[in-house]
C-alpha cells in the first residue's frame, strides 16, 4: 500500500493547488452566510472528488487493471494522452496569459457569492472539484493508478480516501483558519486571496507542465 500512496500523493497535491476554488471559498468566507456556505462548499468539493475517484476506480477495477495486460496498456496510453492534454492546456494558458502588471480577471459568478445559498455552494464546490480539467485529469489518473496497484478493496478505499483528503487541503485550510480564528482570519485569508489572484495563471501553467510531464512519463513507462 505504501507504493500506491507514494504514486498517488504528487497527483493529490496537484489537485489541492487549485487557485480559483481556493479564492472562491475565501470569498464565501467573507459573506454573511460564511459558516453555512463555507462548509457547504467544502462538502460539495469532497463529493465531487469522491464521485470522480470512485467511478474511475470501479471501472478500472472491473476491467482487471491489475492483472490484464491489455487493460494495463490501455491505462498507460490513457495516462500518456492525459499528460499531453495537460501540456496542451499549459501552452494555451501561456498564450492567453495577462500582460505584465495585469491580473487574471476572476469569473463573473464570483461577484454573486454574497447571494449564494447552501445548495448553490455545494453545487459550485462539486463542479469546481470534479469536472474542471486539471482536477478531472489528476483524479482520474490517481484512481486508475490505485486500481493498477493490485491492492485489495479495503486498501484501495483507504488510498482513495487519502487522495480525497490531501486533494482537498487547499479548501480545508481556509475553512479551518476561518473557524479557528473567527474575525481575526480576515487579514490572513485576504493575503492568500490577493496572492492567488495575482499569480493564478503562473501557478496553473507550472502545474499543467509538471503534472503533464509526470503523466507522460508514467504512460510511456507503462507501455
Amino acid at each position: 500500500m505504501g507504493s500506491a500512496i507514494g504514486e498517488m500523493l504528487p497527483l493529490a497535491i496537484g489537485i489541492a493547488i487549485s487557485p480559483l476554488p481556493i479564492i472562491a471559498v475565501i470569498l464565501i468566507l467573507t459573506t454573511p452566510q460564511a459558516r453555512t456556505n463555507g462548509l457547504a462548499f467544502l462538502g460539495g468539493w469532497l463529493a465531487g472528488l469522491t464521485l470522480v475517484g470512485v467511478i474511475v476506480l470501479i471501472v478500472t477495477d472491473a476491467a482487471g487493471a491489475a492483472t490484464a495486460d491489455d487493460t494495463s496498456t490501455i491505462l498507460s496510453l490513457a495516462k500518456l494522452v492525459l499528460g499531453l492534454l495537460l501540456l496542451f492546456l499549459a501552452w494555451r494558458k501561456f498564450t492567453k496569459r495577462p500582460r505584465a502588471g495585469e491580473e487574471t480577471p476572476l469569473p463573473k459568478w464570483m461577484r454573486a457569492l454574497d447571494g449564494f445559498t447552501a445548495v448553490r455552494s455545494v453545487s459550485v464546490g462539486a463542479l469546481l472539484a470534479g469536472p474542471k480539467p486539471k482536477n478531472l485529469i489528476l483524479t482520474a489518473a490517481a484512481a486508475a493508478g490505485i486500481a493498477q496497484s493490485g491492492l485489495g478493496g479495503f486498501q484501495q478505499a483507504v488510498v482513495l480516501l487519502l487522495l480525497i483528503l490531501v486533494g482537498s487541503l487547499g479548501i480545508i485550510a481556509p475553512v479551518a483558519v476561518y473557524f479557528a480564528m473567527g474575525d481575526r482570519a480576515a487579514p490572513v485569508l485576504g493575503g492568500w486571496k490577493t496572492w492567488l489572484a495575482a499569480n493564478n495563471t503562473a501557478v496553473m501553467i507550472v502545474l499543467f507542465v509538471v503534472f503533464g510531464v509526470v503523466l507522460v512519463g508514467k504512460g510511456i513507462g507503462g507501455l
